[in-house]
């Protein structure tokens, strides 16, 4: 059996769990075998904690841990909350509502072209307020799953890196 380590095809189920406002944990996010993860270790962009827990293991094996906020996408940041000019949003001079509401994620670029989620916070006046951090920032998260497959990366794959086929990118 092929153990989990660099340039490995990874293929997994899990819960991810949050702890709410009472301190107690909510599920946020499920991958099952129908819809697993599937990523090439390494180079995944997955929080680098969340990789090393899983190394070595190999198909049939189950996991659990957590990450604190700093492990995982790290801690909230007040600075990461940005106000936007509303015409920012315009398409051919019109403002699509439906779009521009609080607590949607909207795809963005920055000045450098590098593409980002931001959370629509609220809208005041002529500006929109931005939330640029991650959407985990600041939580501590529970995982429990188990993995699926591992297999070797092809070289394509680890030339693009990313996996393709089933579960990955299609070109």
């Amino acid at each position: 059996m092929t153990a989990i380590s660099e340039n490995k095809v990874v293929s997994l189920t899990y819960e991810l769990k949050i702890l709410n406002d009472d301190g107690e944990q909510t599920l946020v996010e499920t991958a099952d075998e129908n819809n697993p993860m599937v990523f090439l270790y390494g180079v995944s962009g997955l929080p680098e904690k969340f990789e090393e827990y899983l190394e070595g293991k190999q198909e049939g094996d189950s996991f659990s841990f957590s990450l604190e906020a700093e492990e995982g996408y790290g801690e909230y940041d007040d600075n990461a909350l940005v106000p936007i000019p509303k015409n920012v949003f315009e398409v051919d001079g019109k403002i699509d509502d439906e779009m521009l509401q609080e607590g949607n994620y909207i795809p963005m670029a920055d000045n450098e072209g590098n593409h980002m989620q931001g959370r629509v916070m609220k809208i005041q006046g002529d500006e929109v307020v931005m939330d640029f951090n991650h959407p985990l920032a600041g939580m501590k998260m529970f995982f429990d799953g188990k993995v699926l497959s591992v297999r070797e990366a092809t070289a394509e794959e680890i030339s693009h890196g990313h996996v393709h086929g089933a579960g990955g990118h299609h070109h």
